[in-house]
C-alpha cells in the first residue's frame, strides 16, 4: 500500500507538471505541450507498416490512442520516480526533469522550433519536481503531526485541481485560439455550376452529395490545429524559377478565383474505406501562382511544397500543370477554410491521392527535382506518382447487417477523377451476372457519384459487390493491393443476413 501512495506521488506531481504546460503551450504554441511534441516526434519515427496499421485499426481515432499511450508511459515512468523519492527526494526529482528533458529535445528538433516553444517544457521542469518536493515533505511531516492526514489530503486536493486547472483551461485557450477566422472571400470569377440535389433524401444511408465541412475526413501527421493568421502569412514560390515571388494573404485574395466540387482521397484509404469525401473548393489556379515566378525554361520535375512547420510533399510538374484544376485553395464549400483542414491555403489537385497533393498550411512552393529533394512521403518509400484508382464504395446496408427478405435497396458512391467521371456502376450478388445500377446526378468529372440498385432479396446469407467504370470506359479493377505504396485496390464487398 505504501508503494502504491508514493507511486501516486510521481504520477501527481507529472500531471501537475503536465496540466500547467499543457497551459502555458495554449497561450504560445499547441504543438510544444510536452506530450504533443514527443507523440509528434514519435509519428516522424515510426515505420510506415506500423502507420497503415494504425490507421486501418484505430481510424480517426489513431492520434488520441497515440497521444493516450504517450501520456501512459510517462505516467508509468513517474510512478517510478515517485518510488524513487520515498527513499531519496534527488533521484525521484530527477528522473522526473530527465522525463521533461526528452519533451524539450521533443520540441527543439521541430523544424519550425522557437526559443519560445521552451517555454511550457521549462514549466513542467520547474512544476512537477517542485510539486513532488511538497508531496515528500507532507507525506513526511504528517508522521508526527496530530492533523497529519488531512493536511496530506489538502495537498493532494490542491495539486490535483491545479493540475486539473491547467489542462481544462488549456484546452479552452486552444479551442479559442483555433475559431475560424474573420475573412472574407472574394467571389470567384469562374464559377462552378450549381451543384445537383443529389440522392441523400431517396436513398436512406447513402453518402450525402456534399460533403458537410464538419464531416470531412482529416488525415495528417499533426496532433495539434495550427493556428496561424491571415495577417501573418505568406506564400513563397522559389527555386528553379525566374524570380522568386513572395505573396500575402490579401495579394492571393486578389487573384482570379476559380471554383470548383473536387473529391479529395487519402493514399491510407482501404477499400470501402472513410478517408473521401466531396467538397467545393474555392481558390487561385496553381499554374497562376507559379506563372509569377516563371517556370517557363525550369529542369524541375517536381513542385516540393511546404506547410508551415516544415512538412514537404512531393508533387510531379507535369501532374500539376496538366491542365486539370489544381487550386491553391482558400475556401471549402462557401466559407474560409477551417484550420484544421489547412486555414489560410492548402493545395487541392484532384486525382492525386493527398500525400503528393493536398498541403495544408501552404508556406512555400520550390521548383526542384526528384534527384536533389525528396520529402516527407517519398523518403518513406511512397509513389512518386499517385493516381486516385477507381472505386466505388457500398454505403447501405453495412456489412453483417440483419435484414427483412423483400425490396432491399443498395447503395453507395463511386468515384474516377482525371477519367471522364463515372459513367456506370454495377452490382453482384453471390457471384452472380453484374447488373447495372442507377447513377445519381453528375457533378463533374472530379466529383463523386452516388448511385443504387434496388435488390429483391431472399433468405439467407449473401456476399454484395460492386464496381465502377470511369467515363474513358476504364473498370475498376478487381485485382487487390494495400495502401502501400500507392493505393489500395479492389472490389467492395460485403456480407449480409436476410430473414
Amino acid at each position: 500500500m505504501r508503494k502504491l501512495i508514493w507511486a501516486g506521488y510521481g504520477v501527481l506531481a507529472t500531471l501537475v507538471g503536465i496540466g500547467l504546460a499543457h497551459l502555458a503551450a495554449a497561450l504560445t504554441d499547441p504543438a510544444a505541450s510536452p506530450v504533443l511534441a514527443v507523440g509528434s516526434a514519435v509519428i516522424d519515427r515510426t515505420p510506415t507498416p506500423v502507420k497503415e496499421w494504425a490507421i486501418r485499426s484505430f481510424g480517426s481515432a489513431d492520434k488520441t490512442i497515440l497521444v493516450g499511450s504517450v501520456l501512459a508511459g510517462v505516467l508509468v515512468l513517474a510512478a517510478v520516480a515517485g518510488l524513487l523519492a520515498r527513499r531519496r527526494l534527488g533521484l525521484g526529482a530527477g528522473l522526473l526533469v530527465v522525463l521533461v528533458g526528452i519533451a524539450a529535445g521533443a520540441v527543439l528538433t521541430r523544424p519550425e522550433a522557437e526559443p519560445l516553444d521552451l517555454l511550457p517544457s521549462l514549466v513542467a521542469a520547474l512544476a512537477a519536481p517542485a510539486a513532488l518536493r511538497l508531496l515528500v515533505r507532507t507525506h513526511t511531516r504528517a508522521a508526527t503531526s496530530d492533523d497529519g492526514r488531512r493536511t496530506v489530503l489538502l495537498t493532494l486536493t490542491a495539486l490535483a485541481a491545479m493540475a486539473a486547472v491547467g489542462g481544462v483551461a488549456g484546452r479552452l485557450v486552444a479551442g479559442l485560439r483555433a475559431r475560424p477566422e474573420d475573412v472574407t472571400l472574394p467571389s470567384p470569377a469562374d464559377p462552378a455550376p450549381p451543384l445537383p440535389r443529389g440522392l441523400d433524401d431517396q436513398v436512406p444511408g447513402i453518402t450525402r452529395f456534399r460533403t458537410p465541412t464538419a464531416d470531412f475526413y482529416r488525415v495528417d501527421t499533426r496532433l495539434d490545429v495550427p493556428v496561424i493568421g491571415a495577417d501573418d502569412w505568406t506564400l513563397t514560390i522559389d527555386g528553379d524559377v525566374d524570380r522568386k515571388v513572395t505573396l500575402g494573404f490579401d495579394e492571393l485574395l486578389a487573384m482570379p478565383m476559380v471554383e470548383r466540387d473536387i473529391t479529395l482521397t487519402c493514399v491510407s484509404n482501404s477499400v470501402g474505406g472513410p478517408y473521401v469525401g466531396g467538397a467545393r473548393w474555392l481558390g487561385v489556379r496553381l499554374t497562376d501562382v507559379l506563372d509569377l515566378a516563371g517556370i517557363g525554361s525550369t529542369k524541375a520535375d517536381q513542385i516540393l511544397s511546404t506547410d508551415f512547420a516544415g512538412m514537404t510533399i512531393s508533387t510531379p510538374l507535369a501532374l500539376a500543370t496538366d491542365g486539370r484544376d489544381a487550386l491553391v485553395a482558400v475556401g471549402m464549400n462557401g466559407r474560409p477554410l477551417p484550420r484544421e483542414h489547412g486555414f489560410p491555403a492548402r493545395l487541392v489537385i484532384p486525382g492525386l491521392y493527398g500525400f503528393i497533393s493536398a498541403t495544408k498550411w501552404l508556406r512555400r512552393l520550390t521548383l526542384t527535382t526528384y534527384d536533389d529533394h525528396q520529402a516527407y512521403w517519398t523518403k518513406r518509400g511512397w509513389a512518386t506518382e499517385a493516381p486516385i484508382k477507381i472505386s466505388a464504395r457500398i454505403d447501405t446496408p453495412r456489412a453483417l447487417a440483419e435484414l427483412d427478405a423483400g425490396d432491399v435497396v443498395v447503395g453507395g458512391v463511386a468515384w474516377a477523377q482525371e477519367r471522364g467521371g463515372i459513367a456506370g456502376v454495377q452490382v453482384r450478388v453471390d457471384g452472380g451476372p453484374w447488373i447495372d445500377a442507377q447513377l445519381g446526378p453528375d457533378g463533374g468529372d472530379d466529383y463523386w457519384r452516388q448511385w443504387f440498385h434496388r435488390w429483391s432479396a431472399a433468405p439467407g446469407a449473401h456476399r454484395i459487390a460492386v464496381r465502377a467504370v470511369a467515363g474513358n470506359g476504364e473498370p475498376q479493377t478487381a485485382a487487390r493491393a494495400e495502401p502501400f505504396p500507392d493505393g489500395a485496390s479492389g472490389l467492395h464487398e460485403l456480407l449480409v443476413r436476410v430473414s
